[in-house]
C-alpha cells in the first residue's frame, strides 16, 4: 500500500498498483486493462508491480524508484523509509530491542510464510494481528491452539481491522474511546459499528477482529471470538459487548451466546443473515442490522433500557412523515423505465447486509459476493438473467 501511494504521487506515473499475485488480484489487474501475458508463472507469494506510464523512459525511472524504496534507500515524503516516522528494523528481535514494551505484532506476509512468523511472535509473548490470507485451515487451528495455551490472541488470518487501546490498526477508523467493546468476524462490519457507536454518543473500549473463519468453521470453533469475549468481560472499561459476524456454524453460535452470558454484561449480537432459534437471554439482544446493533450497544452501555418491540415496528430515527417525504422525493427523480438497482461496495459485510435486506423485498438480487451460484452476479453484457421471483427488475450488488 505504501509503494502504491508513493508511485501514484509521482507526476510522471498515470496509475500504479502494487499487489500480491493471487488469482483475484490478477483478475483485477486484467479488468484494469493490464496484459497478463508476462505473469503466467506468478504465484500468490510474488509481488506484482503494475505501472501505467507515458513512455518507456518514465517506466524505467519508476522501476528504479521502486528498487530504491524496497531497499529502504529512498525516504518517503514523511521522511522515513517506511513512511510512518517510526524506526525501521528488519527482524522481530531487533524490533523488540527497539520497542521494549511491545505486546502486539502485525504480520503481513504471503500465506505460506505466515505460520512460521506467527509462531515466532507467540513464542516472544506477543499477541498477533494476522493480516495475511491464504493461510491453511490446519495452520489456523494449530496457531490459535498455541495462542490459547499462552493466553494470547491471534486475530486472523485475513484480519484487516482492529482497534486496540484507541489505536486503529490497518483498515480501521479513528474511534473515540468509550464503553462498548466489540469482537467481530467481519472487518467492514467492525469499521461500520465503531463509527456508528461514535455517532450515537459513545465510544469503543476495544475492537477485536477475529478473521472470517473463526466462527464460520466449526473446527476453528470461535477460538479468538471466545477469548475476546472473555477479555472484554474482565475489562472494567467495557460496559457492554457487541458481537458482529457473518453466519457462524450453529454450534459455534451457541458457544458465543453462552460466553456472553457468562460475562454478566449486557450484550448485543448481530449474526449477519443467520436465522437462528437460539433463545434470547435477559442480558443478550439479537439485532437485525448493524445500525440497530450499534444503537442498542450504546444504550446498554449507558445503562438504558431498549424497547425492542417499538424499534422493530418503526426502526427509523425520523418520523413516518419524514421517511415518506424522503421516499417521495427520491422516487420522483426516477424514470418510469428505470428498473435496476446497482450497488458498489468496498466491504463484504456491507454487500451482504444490502443483499439480505433487498432480497427480502424483491428476491431478484444478485451479487459477486455470494457463494451460491443462483445468486452470483451475472455479467451484464454477456448474459442477462430474469428476476428470481415476482420482481419487476433486478438488483446487482458488486463488491470491489
Amino acid at each position: 500500500m505504501f509503494l502504491s501511494k508513493e508511485l501514484k504521487e509521482r507526476s510522471d506515473v498515470t496509475d500504479a498498483t502494487v499487489t500480491m499475485g493471487t488469482p483475484i488480484n490478477l483478475n483485477l489487474l486484467k479488468e484494469q486493462g493490464y496484459s497478463l501475458d508476462t505473469l503466467k508463472d506468478v504465484t500468490p507469494a510474488d509481488l506484482v508491480i503494475a505501472l501505467d506510464c507515458a513512455s518507456e523512459k518514465i517506466f524505467a525511472e519508476a522501476l528504479t524508484a521502486v528498487d530504491e524504496m524496497l531497499a529502504g534507500k529512498k525516504k518517503s515524503s514523511s521522511g522515513s523509509p517506511t513512511g510512518s516516522g517510526l524506526p525501521h528494523t528488519k527482524t522481530l528481535d531487533s524490533a523488540l530491542d527497539t520497542l521494549l514494551d511491545a505486546n502486539l505484532a502485525i504480520i503481513s506476509v504471503p500465506g505460506m510464510y505466515a505460520p512460521r512468523e506467527v509462531k515466532k511472535a507467540l513464542n516472544k509473548g506477543l499477541h498477533v494481528m494476522l493480516f495475511s490470507d491464504n493461510v491453511s485451515l490446519e495452520d489456523e487451528i494449530a496457531l490459535k491452539k498455541l495462542a490459547r495455551e499462552k493466553g494470547l490472541l491471534v486475530m486472523g488470518p485475513d484480519c484487516g481491522t482492529t482497534i486496540i487501546n484507541g489505536k486503529p490498526i490497518c483498515f480501521a477508523n479513528m474511534a473515540d474511546r468509550g464503553l462498548v467493546g466489540i469482537v467481530a468476524a467481519a472487518g467492514t462490519g467492525l469499521q461500520k459499528v465503531s463509527c456508528l457507536i461514535n455517532r450515537f454518543g459513545s465510544g469503543v473500549s476495544q475492537g477485536i477482529g477475529t478473521g472470517g473463519r473463526d466462527l464460520k468453521n466449526a473446527q476453528v470453533g470461535g477460538t479468538t471470538m471466545l477469548m475476546g469475549i472473555e477479555a472484554l468481560g474482565a475489562d472494567p472499561e467495557t460496559k457492554a459487548i457487541l458481537i458482529v459476524s457473518k453466519p457462524p456454524a450453529p454450534e459455534v453460535a451457541s458457544k458465543v451466546v453462552q460466553a456472553l452470558e457468562k460475562t454478566g454484561k449486557p450484550s448485543v449480537v448481530h449474526f449477519i443473515g443467520l436465522k437462528s432459534d437460539i433463545p434470547a437471554r435477559p442480558s443478550i439482544h439479537f439485532a437485525a442490522n448493524l445500525e440497530e446493533a450499534s444503537r442498542w450497544a450504546v444504550a446498554l452501555a449507558k445503562g438504558e433500557q431498549i424497547d425492542v418491540q417499538s424499534r422493530r415496528e418503526w426502526p427509523f430515527d425520523q418520523s413516518r412523515a419524514e421517511i415518506e417525504a424522503l421516499v417521495e422525493r427520491e422516487t420522483r427523480r426516477m424514470s418510469k423505465t428505470q428498473k435496476y438497482i446497482r450497488g458498489y461496495y468496498t466491504g463484504g459485510t456491507l454487500t451482504d447486509e444490502a443483499w439480505i435486506l433487498l432480497r427480502g423485498l424483491t428476491g431478484a438480487v444478485y451479487s459477486n459476493n455470494q457463494t451460491d451460484p443462483a445468486f452470483v452476479l451475472p455479467d451484464p453484457i454477456k448474459k442477462r438473467r430474469k428476476p428470481l421471483k415476482n420482481g419487476a427488475g433486478t438488483c446487482w450488488l458488486l463488491l470491489l
